[in-house]
């Protein structure tokens, strides 16, 4: 009775028949072999069930494929279209206020991070300068040490102050210099004059004026 009214609700006279679903793990497994990807990627063709369960080697599996029967499904797009706009929107600063912070200032950007970058940033500085031959091997480690004290908070203090040394250096060679031009420039003045002295002296002109004779004092009575 049940079959004869299935039989009626499909339109057809008599019962039904059922149908036994053939099983193509075997070819799914195959294709996924041959096509090089997972077995939930290959899609076999339902008209053609028959011709392909009856391929069961891989060199048959090509021939399906190469039939268009077993095809290897197109790769299902994720789009980060609007994730790329999320992170456009956070690189200007939108989103990013105390509503949507979840960690604390320190465990979203450590100190010891920003302290290493800082480090690289100006350790890198003072090499690039020693190689230039913009500072020499003494100013060089006088400014690492000083940037190993956290004297210097961006490159920007710290070439002003190899500038500003340099410039006093330079200044205070100057000094020295013209220090050492006038002490040079007296000494042979000295020596000229000592020579001129001693040739008069040789010709027995000294040109010393001799010193007025003292008067006479009256004789006591």
């Amino acid at each position: 009775h049940n079959k004869s009214l299935a039989g009626a609700l499909l339109g057809g006279t008599g019962p039904t028949t059922v149908v036994k679903m053939v099983s193509l793990k075997l070819q799914k497994r195959l294709a996924s072999s041959v096509l090089k990807c997972g077995r939930r990627k290959v899609w076999l063709d339902p008209n053609e069930v028959n011709e392909i369960s009856m391929a069961n080697s891989r060199q048959n599996i090509r021939k399906l494929v190469k039939d268009g029967f077993v095809i290897r499904k197109p790769q299902k797009i994720h789009s980060r279209a609007r994730t790329r706009r999320a992170l456009e929107a956070k690189a200007k600063g939108r989103h990013t206020g105390f509503g949507k912070r979840r960690g604390t200032r320190e465990a979203r950007l450590p100190t010891t991070v920003l302290w290493l970058r800082r480090m690289r940033v100006l350790r890198r500085m003072l090499s690039k300068y020693r190689d230039a031959k913009k500072i020499d091997k003494h100013l060089y480690h006088y400014m690492y040490m000083k940037v190993k004290g956290n004297e210097f908070k961006n490159k920007r203090v710290l070439m002003e102050t190899i500038h500003k040394t340099k410039a006093e250096k330079t200044r205070e060679k100057n000094i020295q210099d013209q220090f050492e031009a006038r002490r040079v420039k007296g000494k042979a003045a000295r020596e000229r004059k000592h020579a001129r002295r001693e040739a008069r002296q040789a010709s027995g002109q000294t040109g010393e004026v001799p010193a007025p004779a003292a008067p006479a004092r009256p004789a006591k009575k």
